[in-house]
């Protein structure tokens, strides 16, 4: 357990899960919190790396920054993915080392099992076989991290624990048209095309001043924002498959995903910290160490078309959804098996319709602020 006092170190502390991982300790009681924005340290300047831990010397650390997008951003820029998650690893972790870092906690993603994992995938199939191909760069990278983690225990004795989280969502979400995941991509075509639907131009102009979309079309980039005109903003967004009639998703709608509230991962992920030990994460007696990561998620699935159904129905679109067969779908299926987790001591709680809620709720709220600020 680590003392109230324990100075922690959280990277990526304006992200998804490390914002809500922040807020979480705070909540505990854990106040004496560092952390860093990306203008103010980039994690790829190892020299930038070593001269915070050199200045800080946190006592712990939750590995939460990473180089993250969705399908299409993993094909286009794999060797982004690669390389920037294996350098951020690689800075981050060598230096809590060097500084005698007591407990690290490294965030993965279950896109490190293999394509055809048998379902649901327990922490035991890393490694069997292929992976698959839209993210194996990202996803080698955080294989790399969770074995970065597991050989410093064997070999020196550390506590360094990696934890792999299904598909999150939450406050905090990326809801970029190109580069966000499925869930809040999926909010936010359904929110705009309600609004042309219902000809609200106030709320689709406030929605693109907050966010604006940008398209390359022929090498050459275009941008809407809320001082573009209607004909543009039209055009750029039925790129995005968004119309007043309808809204056009990638694939089929059949993949089935396992959806985790991202407070829920910071809760999880806090447990793991303070409670885990990585003598905790293997069977005793065991002869090859290895597969010591912890799957974080609900256990449960549900298809991607009945997740943009339930969204329909919570923003009240009254338009048609699509589904554009031509573009992929990524891996079938990819459900966590959460025995290690629950045997560790952690169950989830927000279930899909409640988050659903929770994080349209939460997308109205900012458009309204940041509208309110301008």
């Amino acid at each position: 357990m680590l003392d109230k006092n324990a100075k922690i170190y959280v990277a990526g502390h304006h992200g998804l899960v490390g914002s809500a991982i922040w807020n979480n300790l705070m909540q505990r009681g854990y106040t004496n919190l560092v952390g860093r924005s990306h203008r103010e340290l980039d994690l790829l300047d190892g020299a930038a790396v070593k001269a915070f831990f050199d200045e800080e010397q946190p006592d712990a650390v939750v590995l939460a920054a990473a180089h993250v997008g969705g399908i299409m951003a993993n094909l286009q820029y794999r060797a982004d993915f690669i390389y920037q998650n294996l350098q951020i690893q690689q800075n981050v972790i060598g230096e809590s080392f060097r500084h005698g870092v007591k407990k690290l906690l490294f965030l993965g993603s279950t896109c490190i099992y293999p394509r055809e994992a048998p379902q649901p995938m327990k922490e035991e199939v890393l490694l069997t076989s292929p992976l698959e191909y839209t993210n194996e760069p990202y996803a080698i990278a955080k294989i790399a991290g969770l074995k970065m983690c597991e050989s410093f225990n064997l070999q020196y004795g550390t506590n360094y624990i990696a934890v792999m989280p299904t598909n999150l969502y939450g406050p905090n979400d990326n809801f970029h048209l190109e580069n966000s995941h499925v869930l809040p991509a999926m909010i936010r075509k359904i929110h705009l095309a309600k609004c042309l639907n219902e000809g609200d131009w106030e709320a689709v102009r406030k929605d693109i001043g907050l966010r604006p979309v940008s398209v390359v079309c022929d090498g050459v980039k275009r941008v809407v924002d809320a001082a573009s005109a209607e004909a543009d903003i039209l055009d750029v967004l039925a790129h995005y498959g968004i119309t007043p009639e309808a809204v056009t998703l990638w694939g089929t709608g059949k993949p089935l995903r396992e959806f985790l509230w991202s407070e829920e991962m910071a809760d999880a992920s806090v447990h793991v910290l303070l409670n885990v030990d990585f003598k905790d994460t293997y069977a005793p007696g065991e002869r090859d160490i290895r597969n010591c990561h912890i799957n974080v998620g609900t256990g449960k699935e549900l298809s991607i078309r009945e997740v943009a159904e339930k969204i329909m129905a919570e923003i009240g679109f009254k338009g048609e959804l699509r589904w554009d067969a031509s573009k992929p779908d990524g891996t079938m299926r990819k459900l966590t098996d959460v025995t290690k987790l629950h045997h560790l001591g952690w169950h989830h709680k927000v279930e899909i319709d409640e988050g659903v809620h929770r994080l349209y709720e939460w997308y109205l709220k900012g458009i309204c602020i940041n509208h309110q600020g301008h």
